[in-house]
């Protein structure tokens, strides 16, 4: 059974940061990705970053608009434990911050950013940004 765990949340005042981390468990994956999003009171979950293997050494990272430049996705050399960075947050950044993963067939940003071409989710760990 797949299992990712989140670790990180918390409150931060406007510009401070946060590292958020996703481990996952029980399953080997020869290629797959992780992925994070995050959903604010009301609203819909949206991507945030992903990174992934297609196979070999060589990863790709992803970042939504809202967040590239601030935040930064990386992973550990095991390739189980994905990291986000994030830096100068913002009053709009407070969500539920969730991981997820999968390994089917996916190629491009539209693709990656699908929150439905991801099979396994994370419990979500609360990130509070206050102004």
């Amino acid at each position: 059974q797949v299992q990712l765990v989140e670790s990180g949340g918390g409150l931060v005042q406007t510009g401070g940061s946060l590292r958020l981390s996703c481990t996952v468990s029980g399953r080997t994956f020869s290629s797959y990705r992780m992925g994070w999003f995050r959903q604010a009171p009301g609203k819909e979950r949206d991507f945030v970053a992903v990174i992934g293997w297609p196979g070999g050494p060589s990863a790709y990272a992803y970042y939504a608009d809202s967040v590239r430049g601030r935040f930064t996705i990386t992973r550990d050399n095991t390739k189980t434990t994905v990291f986000l960075r994030m830096n100068s947050l913002k009053p709009e950044d407070t969500a539920v911050y969730s991981c997820a993963a999968d390994d089917d067939f996916c190629s491009g940003y539209e693709c990656y950013a699908d929150r439905r071409r991801y099979a396994y989710w994370g419990q979500g760990t609360q990130v509070t940004v206050s102004s």
